[in-house]
């Protein structure tokens, strides 16, 4: 199993290394909603103490996002290299971080007035081997202040989400990958002005269509929805693979064609839209169907890219279906692991440096929940025991149940570290006859 480094820049005070180091540990486990903070390990100080000193990190000037995420990035070349076969796929997405404490003054409005909180924007790289989650490489939280992200030391000014993802795509692509990146976007990315956009800078993007709008197909105008009903009556659509849809078995077919768009965009600024014609643009329209084992269909996705041919059309399907997996990690940050949306930090950069952390600790989660070796097996093992959780029939592992497996492995580790083996023995022993007593009298 391959090392994870928790390594911050060079020029930073070696007490600031030391302290990431061990916010990483600490947040390697399952939180509670109504925790003050991350866990303290045994041999650590006072839980008190431990929250003022993390306390103090997340609000040090020193500690800068980009520093703070360099070490995913780190991780991120190396995942690239060693588990990813001809494409890093990055999922960019966006998730609402609802916080009703008034002591957070920065909170954003959501989707509405009352609704105020932080948005995290997200990239995310998945191995196009089998979709699995390597590292975050972009994380960016909006408050009323602007942007805080790990592309810039100074706080962004808030634009339109397409347009800061733009620039996000941007700031990927100069980095020296070693594998070309294939960006995958949501329904909300359908935008014909971008398409040209990202088309011109020879970005690969495969985006989810809504289908309403028009273009040129066969030499017809049409809405792009209606180029669906003439493949399936001219059985292009083809078996593609087995998948879960919504916990149950499903069969995924898959279809091809080429789609021109031709009309112009018509970019919202401030409540008010204008039209900017643009070159007619090709692009290969990937229609996937998932239905049951009767043929009932359950799902339809139309797929934009202009990912080389070399791709299949059903690769390209597959890659959109592990999208999801962006959706879990979300889930792991909130209700099933480090609980996200009950943080007491006070600021959106203070939460975004702590969402740092507790990334890099769902990055160790993740490599060991990937590791095809036999020893990482009998490690998955180890850690659902140490759980104590109980895994559904066919599970035999969740991020969450690795994530309080680890904490437990960690606190038994720390303990032994820092406390007399007398000390230790001496307490066993008083607990197991306490727990005798309860055992003689049925307490």
């Amino acid at each position: 199993m391959r090392e994870v480094e928790f390594c911050l820049p060079e020029d930073l005070d070696a007490r600031l290394q030391e302290r990431y180091a061990l916010l990483v540990k600490q947040h390697l486990n399952v939180s509670q909603p109504d925790a003050a903070g991350a866990k303290a390990l045994p041999g650590a100080a006072s839980a008190f103490a431990c929250t003022q000193a993390a306390w103090r990190f997340y609000n040090n000037e020193n500690v800068s996002l980009p520093g703070l995420a360099e070490p995913l990035l780190t991780h991120a070349h190396t995942a690239l290299q060693a588990d990813c076969q001809r494409y890093g796929l990055v999922v960019h997405d966006w998730s609402s971080l609802t916080y009703r404490h008034q002591s957070k003054k920065d909170r954003a409005v959501l989707q509405h007035k009352k609704h105020r909180g932080y948005e995290l924007q997200e990239a995310l790289l998945l191995s196009d081997k089998e979709g699995q989650p390597l590292v975050p490489l972009v994380q960016e939280v909006r408050s009323n202040k602007g942007l805080h992200s790990t592309r810039s030391e100074q706080v962004l000014p808030r634009q339109r989400r397409l347009d800061t993802l733009t620039e996000r795509m941007e700031y990927l692509e100069d980095m020296d990958w070693e594998k070309p990146l294939v960006h995958i976007i949501d329904r909300e990315a359908d935008s014909v002005g971008h398409y040209r956009q990202w088309n011109g800078q020879k970005r690969r993007f495969l985006v989810r269509a809504k289908g309403r709008q028009r273009i040129r197909w066969s030499g017809q105008e049409c809405l792009l929805k209606e180029v669906v009903q003439p493949l399936a009556v001219s059985g292009a659509f083809q078996w593609s693979r087995q998948v879960d849809y919504e916990g149950t078995p499903a069969e995924q077919y898959v279809a091809e064609t080429t789609v021109v768009l031709e009309r112009a965009a018509r970019p919202n600024h401030k409540g008010k839209s204008s039209s900017v014609a643009g070159a007619p643009l090709e692009l290969r329209l990937i229609v996937s169907q998932v239905r049951d084992k009767k043929g009932q269909l359950l799902a339809t996705w139309l797929l934009l890219s202009q990912v080389e041919s070399s791709v299949s059309a059903g690769e390209l399907a597959l890659w959109y279906y592990w999208r999801w997996r962006v959706e879990s990690f979300f889930k792991l940050l909130k209700s099933a692991g480090h609980q996200l949306e009950s943080w007491q930090q006070e600021t959106g950069l203070a939460v975004a440096r702590r969402l740092l952390v507790a990334s890099m600790a769902c990055v160790v989660v993740w490599q060991i929940a990937r590791d095809p070796s036999p020893q990482a097996q009998q490690s998955r093992e180890l850690l659902v025991r140490l759980s104590g959780r109980q895994m559904k029939h066919g599970c035999s592992w969740t991020h969450g149940a690795l994530l309080a497996g680890l904490w437990s492995l960690l606190a038994m580790l720390d303990l032994l570290e820092h406390a007399d083996s007398t000390d230790v023995k001496a307490l066993l022993g008083s607990l197991t006859a306490l727990l005798d007593v309860k055992r003689q009298y049925h307490v």
